[in-house]
């Protein structure tokens, strides 16, 4: 059964959760700035403790994202678009030739979401998403695309296809902050104005 989570919980049960810096727009990689949610949209707090999912990010509810509290319009249809099919089965090609089908991989279920908000007019495999919008991370989506995977984080929660902590394939909402190991292999976009 899956639980209610919010940010705050999470950083007080220790997850370590980070928000992408400013890049420049001809250096698509993040930085990293410690003890600040990742891509959340969050208001400036000085403190965990002060920072609350209603000012800072979406929470997760059995398994569904929910936006917080101030988050912009597109961005609370990029989520209901996901939360549509975040309990879809993996298929490799899912989502490609249509954006509807029975299951999605990590392309589809990205094209799927953003098609949601009119912010991709057809769907894209990931390494046409490196090349999606604008280089580095946005303020409340930010896609990390390169030519074999792509996931996004929205409002401070994750949208991926992999590393599922209980195992279960297929496009899911995850606390779970990207690996900062594999980030250099990844182009990071977001929506312009995002």
């Amino acid at each position: 059964m899956r639980r209610t989570i919010s940010l705050l919980a999470a950083a007080v049960v220790g997850v370590a959760l980070f928000l992408p810096a400013a890049a420049d727009a001809a250096d698509s990689s993040p930085a990293w700035a410690p003890d600040v949610p990742w891509g959340a949209g969050c208001e400036p707090a000085p403190s965990a403790a002060q920072r609350t999912a209603a000012n800072c990010g979406a929470t997760l509810v059995d398994g569904e994202a929910v936006p917080p509290r101030g988050a912009p319009p597109v961005v609370r249809r990029v989520i209901a678009a996901a939360n549509e099919i975040d309990d879809r089965p993996y298929i490799w090609g899912g989502g490609h030739a249509s954006f509807i089908a029975k299951g999605y991989d990590c392309s589809g279920a990205v094209s799927y979401a953003l098609h949601g908000a009119d912010l991709l007019g057809y769907t894209q495999v990931s390494g046409q998403l490196a090349h999606y919008g604008s280089p580095g991370p946005g303020r409340w989506i930010t896609i990390y695309a390169n030519a074999e995977h792509v996931f996004m984080v929205v409002a401070g929660l994750r949208f991926d296809t992999r590393n599922d902590p209980e195992g279960i394939s297929g496009p899911r909402w995850k606390m779970a902050a990207p690996e900062a190991s594999i980030l250099p292999k990844f182009a990071v976009r977001h929506p312009a104005g995002l």
